[in-house]
Order: C-alpha cells, then sequence, then structure tokens
C-alpha cells in the first residue's frame, strides 16, 4: 500500500516492482491484494499499461483500515469480540485492559494515512537514496 501511495497519480505499479522494491514474494504480494481489491483499497487494470494502484487518495487511507482488512478487527485478545469463548469474560478482571489497549491502538492506527507515510518517507531520505518513482 505505501508503495501504492508513493506512485499515486503516476499510473499503475506491478506487483513484481512492488516485490522488488520492498524484498519481499510477489506470490506473498499476489496473496495480500485479493482483500485489499475486495475492500475497494486497491484498483486492478490489464494489459500493457497494467497493474495496481491506489482506489481512492493516500490521505484517505488510514492504516487502521488496511490492517483490519488484512488482520481482521484490532483485538489482543479474543474475548473482546466473542464471549463465548471465555466463561469468565462477564467478571475478568483483565478485560478493562485489554478494551483499554484495543481502543488505544484503534487511535494510533486512525491517526495515520497512507499521505503521513509517504510525508515520513520523503522527510526522512537522503540525498541519493532509493528511488521508488517509475
Amino acid at each position: 500500500m505505501f508503495e501504492l501511495a508513493l506512485n499515486f497519480d503516476k499510473g499503475t505499479v506491478f506487483l513484481k516492482d512492488i516485490a522488488e522494491r520492498q524484498e519481499l514474494s510477489e506470490k506473498y504480494l499476489s496473496k495480500l491484494i485479493i482483500p485489499l481489491r475486495a475492500a475497494k483499497l486497491v484498483s486492478s487494470a490489464r494489459g500493457a499499461h497494467g497493474g495496481y494502484s491506489l482506489s481512492k487518495p493516500p490521505e484517505k487511507v488510514t492504516v487502521r483500515e488496511i490492517v483490519e482488512v488484512l488482520e481482521g478487527e484490532l483485538s489482543p485478545v479474543e474475548c473482546l469480540n466473542n464471549a463465548s469463548v471465555c466463561d469468565r469474560a462477564e467478571y475478568c478482571p483483565t478485560q478493562e485492559i485489554w478494551r483499554a489497549l484495543a481502543k488505544a491502538m484503534a487511535k494510533v492506527l486512525d491517526s495515520y494515512t497512507l499521505q503521513d507515510l509517504v510525508q515520513k518517507h520523503d522527510a526522512r531520505k537522503p540525498q541519493g537514496a532509493w528511488n521508488y518513482s517509475i
């Protein structure tokens, strides 16, 4: 998603190019792209100028959206979303801690967009460093 944000408004990006630049397996990325497309965070195009792109501007995509699409609900313990997995969920003394942690994680992830990551990248990139543009 970061690579797609870097290339927003520059056209589509091939998974093989993302895989190479981020030192990831193309096979792994191809599995990640499926739920991202289903969630309408990513668009695809076929053909010689095909590839993937963000479906909406980077400033409109929070890190939380991405994490929830790829990982599911933000919950440090299963019993927060499914009390039936624990017979003690109703009176558990740690539930308050887990709820606070889940809320804090959501708040932090909501506070960052893909555009924020691009700006941080640009600010930290030393002169002559990697060039991610295509």
